[in-house]
């Protein structure tokens, strides 16, 4: 269920977006028929790199994907204190 939830997540937020599946497809490397069967819940998405770039090609917002999965968007670090290994 979860993997139909995600390929139909990635769907609304292209649909919404107004971006194609071969849009998505050059920006990722995956096939367009690939992104086809993913978003109607036949296949699955299993490397992180490429669930990744799926996300930032689909410029998907950091409130449905979590920080795990967008952890480049909206990174600051907490403190410019000095750290153990910033001494190293």
């Amino acid at each position: 269920m979860l993997n139909r939830e995600f390929g139909r997540m990635c769907q609304l937020i292209r649909q919404h977006a107004g971006i194609r599946q071969d849009d998505i497809a050059a920006i990722t490397g995956l096939s367009q028929s690939f992104l086809s069967m993913l978003e109607s819940g036949a296949r699955k998405l299993t490397n992180i790199d490429k669930i990744i770039e799926l996300l930032d090609g689909l410029q998907a917002p950091p409130e449905l994907t979590g920080p795990i999965l967008r952890p480049s968007i909206h990174h600051q670090p907490r403190s410019s204190a000095p750290t153990a290994l910033s001494s190293c």
